[in-house]
């Protein structure tokens, strides 16, 4: 059988390079380790790139990984070095403009990295490029999305057929217990803090998960994701212990029908604002509008958030390729809270809803 090759990073690095030759820039180094694993496939803790403008690049690491980036990137030089970033510029000779990563580079590192280069070098900052193309994700990262959506979305069915979110647990049992099922599932770690936010907790967005015990009546809301071969999955999903309340259900019934209408929402074309507003118009009207306090959905890949964003500040429409969650929340204090989210990949029709599980009101 005639193997491949994976040209997947090689074309990366020349949308990159095309990028930056408009900006006339000669090279880009390259810091941010999501952004060096998605431009090499390197996905150890240290290590830094240079792509130049003629197509050729070179990679940094240090001894630690030296095995695993000649496994990984074996197209490209590896050079050898705890400081990664001034190994590379150390070898960059002539007149060259830089750019570096200007969103995830401190002042100090930018000196360090000024020190580190030739007379003839002039670095220069660089935003939001390499940001732009990740935007469209490929069929093999949507691929990723799908099945690690599909791990955590079952690991979270199981919790609840097994009886593991009940009255009388606490938040961080029932956390523990969904945590454990993704990595049994085939997770190598959480894509962020497991939130389990019960009774007037579930009123707080990004609570995690205390010692409070779960009481009948209380609202819970969990909003957990898994990370596997790089990608991650993000899901929101409030359920009612014991019995329903005229204020619970009341809640529960306006997060859904606004969540419902972000997802109608979310086509080619549509500007990010539009989706967000699908969401805020049906909450506002329901009264609700001061207790949604957080844009309307992010987008998610390498990073757990990244662009595009839905909020009321967004920029820019939607296109085919690029994914969005949609998780519209109504959070009153002192009484609680409601968010429900999935994560989408926007199609030419109606986008795909990769985070299954149903949205029916569950009572438990």
């Amino acid at each position: 059988m005639v193997m491949l090759a994976d040209t997947r990073f090689s074309t990366r690095r020349r949308t990159l390079a095309a990028a930056l030759a408009a900006q006339r820039i000669d090279s880009m180094l390259v810091t941010h380790l999501q952004h060096v694993r998605y431009l090499s496939g390197f996905s150890g803790s240290n290590g830094a790139l240079i792509v130049n403008k003629d197509l050729s690049a070179q990679i940094s690491t240090d001894g630690r990984y030296l095995t695993q980036v000649a496994e990984e990137v074996p197209d490209l030089e590896a050079v050898n070095a705890r400081q990664c970033a001034t190994a590379l510029l150390e070898k960059v000779s002539g007149v060259r403009r830089v750019g570096f990563e200007a969103d995830f580079v401190s002042v100090s590192e930018f000196e360090r990295l000024q020190a580190a280069c030739g007379e003839d070098v002039t670095l220069v900052p660089v935003s939001g490029v390499i940001e732009k193309i990740r935007l469209i994700k490929e069929p093999l990262e949507q691929t990723r999305l799908k099945e690690v959506a599909a791990l955590a979305s079952k690991a979270f069915e199981d919790l609840l057929a097994a009886g593991e979110l009940a009255v009388g647990r606490t938040e961080r049992q029932v956390a523990a217990d969904l945590e454990y099922r993704m990595r049994m599932a085939g997770s190598e770690r959480v894509s962020f803090d497991t939130i389990v936010a019960s009774g007037p907790n579930s009123a707080k967005p990004h609570h995690d998960a205390s010692d409070r015990v779960i009481e009948a009546g209380d609202l819970v809301t969990i909003d957990f994701g898994a990370h596997r071969l790089g990608f991650n999955s993000d899901m929101t999903r409030t359920v009612i212990m014991g019995h329903t309340t005229e204020f619970t259900q009341e809640i529960y019934d306006i997060v859904l029908r606004a969540q419902l209408a972000g997802v109608e929402a979310a086509t080619p074309g549509t500007a990010l604002v539009d989706v967000d507003k699908a969401c805020r118009d049906i909450i506002t009207e329901a009264g609700y509008g001061e207790f949604f306090v957080h844009s309307t959905g992010h987008g998610i890949g390498l990073d757990v958030h990244e662009a595009p964003s839905a909020s009321v500040s967004g920029q820019g429409v939607l296109q085919p390729g690029m994914t969005l969650t949609i998780e519209p929340g109504i959070y009153v204090p002192g009484k609680g809270g409601v968010r429900i989210e999935d994560t989408l990949i926007i199609t030419q029709g109606a986008p795909e809803v990769i985070t299954t599980t149903s949205k029916d009101l569950v009572v438990l």
